[in-house]
């Protein structure tokens, strides 16, 4: 691995620590500390990966016409800003505005990075992604068991363990992002058209995408919903936590096993996802009749395999569709669709949940993976078609 890509799995996993010492907390500072309901929580959350969504469309851009350290440097300055104030404001409605600005800001930062891991490192193809999304999920691990540890003594001291790892990772990008050129860079606008033109990888792009969107609806309920629900079942603080860090120290440590599991169909992304999407519907079967905390633990680490096979196989995809010198626009959409999901899916489960019930959220859930599963398995058709009709002509 190049000592590149080195540097940006460090910042990375510098990067999601901070970042998850607060978001798995979110909804449980916004129900129980300001003394929201979980749809408004919902909704503040919407906020947030809404200007996510924005942010990774800007980064994405960004990268192709300035480049990733400028880019990247960009985003840790407008996230460092609000952190700033987010220590010293954190009521409300204060509290909302300075985490939607959090959410641009960091937004800015994710494309940047996929796209120069694929950059610097093409000849990797899964395993440069693979490498940024397990240094993502030791961050998280790290981050949340943190995380949990230090709410429970002072909500105050998570927002500033945030920003002194913000801190750590605005001088790691400064000083180690400065030298690392990538290929296919081009600041041209007309490079733009090239998007519109090729219709059949555009097309690809979107499918996959929209699948991708429905999966993270739902993951994205472990962090809300499900997060409030453990609570309300007397399941403390510490261990709804401990299940981040199971979720992340699994994706460390089992990679070699999932290696070896994957290797006759390692190159098949497709049905990677498609094997993913159906285990992620048994763990939110398990979740469905979960009650204590071995249960939740056991639907967790079935989770957990599903995401390991799902979520680096859609940057790998929207690399290889991207045309030469657009990397970054396509992990953009990649990104932003991911943060859709996070937008989306806590304000639909919250009202569910508001006026259903958890066990219509999870039959709900598990519809959404089904419908997920079916656009899978035919995003590649226009492709397909594009190669028949070439062969033709």
């Amino acid at each position: 691995m190049p000592k590149s890509l080195w540097l940006l799995v460090i910042g990375m996993m510098v990067n999601v620590t901070g970042a998850s010492f607060l978001w798995p907390l979110n909804t449980i500072y916004l129900h129980e500390n300001l003394g929201k309901s979980l749809s408004v929580a919902g909704i503040v959350l919407m906020m947030n990966a809404g200007a996510s969504v924005i942010g990774n469309l800007v980064g994405g851009t960004l990268f192709d016409r300035i480049g990733g350290y400028r880019s990247i440097l960009s985003g840790i300055s407008i996230t460092l800003a609000a952190l700033v104030g987010m220590n010293i404001w954190h009521g409300w409605p204060h509290y909302v505005v300075l985490l939607t600005i959090v959410g641009f800001g960091s937004g800015i930062v994710f494309p940047s990075m996929y796209a120069m891991a694929g950059s610097v490192w093409p000849e990797g193809g899964r395993k440069a992604f693979n490498s940024v999304y397990v240094a993502q999920n030791i961050g998280v691990a790290v981050g949340a068991a943190s995380g949990g540890l230090i709410a429970s003594f002072s909500f105050n001291y998570i927002f500033l363990a945030n920003l002194c790892m913000y801190i750590v990772f605005f001088f790691i990008a400064f000083f180690g992002y400065r030298n690392i050129t990538v290929s296919g860079h081009s600041p041209s606008v007309l490079s733009e058209s090239k998007v519109i033109r090729d219709k059949s990888k555009l097309k690809a792009l979107l499918f996959i995408c929209t699948a991708y969107l429905l999966c993270w609806m739902g993951y994205v309920q472990w962090q809300s919903t499900i997060a409030t629900y453990t609570q309300e079942i007397n399941i403390s603080l510490k261990q709804y936590s401990f299940l981040w860090t199971i979720n992340g120290a699994m994706i460390v440590l089992a990679q070699p096993i999932l290696s070896k599991a994957i290797k006759r169909f390692e190159h098949n992304l497709k049905l990677q996802i498609m094997i993913g999407t159906i285990i992620f519907m048994v763990s939110f079967a398990v979740a469905s009749i979960a009650d204590q905390f071995q249960w939740f633990a056991i639907a967790m680490i079935i989770l957990t395999v599903g995401e390991m096979l799902i979520w680096p196989a859609v940057p790998t995809i929207a690399n290889s569709l991207a045309p030469k010198g657009r990397e970054g626009f396509y992990q953009g959409i990649v990104n932003s669709t991911a943060t859709g999901g996070r937008m989306i899916g806590p304000f639909i489960g919250g009202v569910l949940v508001d006026v259903f019930s958890m066990q219509v959220l999870f039959m709900t859930l598990i519809a959404f993976f089904l419908v997920s599963l079916v656009i899978t398995s035919q995003y590649d058709r226009p492709l397909k078609k594009a190669v028949s009709v070439s062969v033709q002509s």
